[in-house]
């Protein structure tokens, strides 16, 4: 992959509070998985306080990166820095603190199937604050309101919809307000109105709360009315920009790629 720049890769912030420093930072990036090369010397800088949508074909590494920032693994080559520290050597007790400034919002929900809604939210609570219960109750309810869930208290997350699962799994996601949102296909297995539903909830996080998201898609109507900036990875080439340049690129496969149905690549089918 061709080195890009969102922002400027490899320079460490100040302080977590810079505002022209990316938050998220890949140096110079290669993932193997057994031999085979799944992003080769990715440079990238997502920007703070934006909507990144990294978009390309399945098995291209879209979910590869988010785990890397999230430190969930670690690259074979290179740097991930989340407000100009190196997360790539930490160890597991430093990465779990550092994951407290990270929010994620998993494709499936990730929600536990035996606990209620208010119980997978409270836990979190529960375990890593000293709140009382009667904090924790007022602060998951004001979540679940900030995303438009009420009176689900008791139900499973078997009983919920689609829709209404990716919210209260959004609501888990950004319960302790962190300052990074990580989203990994969060509108796949919706219909149209829950896809209008959930990017609308993204973008008015984002702009209440200055939340810098980097957000995984196949979806590309979505990502060309929320994203500011997009990384399409295709293949060997990586391309960067805004929607707009990407829609007024004079290069075929980029044009070809975004004027694809939502949920499918170049050539491929519909996940």
């Amino acid at each position: 992959m061709a080195n890009v720049a969102m922002g400027e890769p490899g320079t460490k912030a100040e302080s977590s509070g810079a505002v022209d420093t990316p938050p998220v930072v890949l140096d110079h990036v290669r993932m193997e998985f057994g031999g085979r090369r799944v992003i080769d010397d990715l440079s990238v800088g997502f920007p703070r306080g934006g909507i990144s949508v990294i978009l390309g074909g399945s098995g291209s590494g879209k979910s590869t990166i988010l785990r890397l920032i999230g430190g969930l693994i670690r690259p074979t080559a290179g740097r991930v820095l989340i407000d100009g520290q190196d997360i790539t050597d930490l160890s597991e007790r430093r990465l779990y603190q550092l994951r407290r400034k990270l929010g994620m919002l998993f494709q499936g929900g990730a929600l536990l199937d035996s606990s209620t809604v208010f119980d997978n939210l409270a836990l979190p609570l529960r375990e890593q604050t000293r709140m009382t219960a009667g904090q924790i109750a007022d602060e998951v309810h004001a979540t679940l309101a900030a995303v438009g869930v009420s009176d689900v208290d008791r139900l499973l997350p078997g009983q919920l919809s689609g829709g209404m699962l990716r919210r209260v799994a959004l609501a888990r996601a950004i319960l302790r307000k962190p300052g990074i949102l990580l989203c990994d296909e969060p509108f796949s297995g919706l219909d149209p109105a829950s896809t209008k539903r959930i990017e609308s909830l993204l973008t008015g996080i984002n702009r209440q709360w200055g939340m810098t998201m980097i957000v995984v898609s196949h979806h590309i109507p979505s990502t060309m009315r929320m994203a500011q900036r997009i990384l399409l990875l295709m293949g060997t080439r990586t391309v960067e920009g805004s929607p707009g340049e990407l829609r007024s690129s004079a290069d075929a496969d980029i044009v070809d790629f975004l004027d694809e149905e939502p949920g499918t690549a170049p050539g491929m089918a519909k996940e």
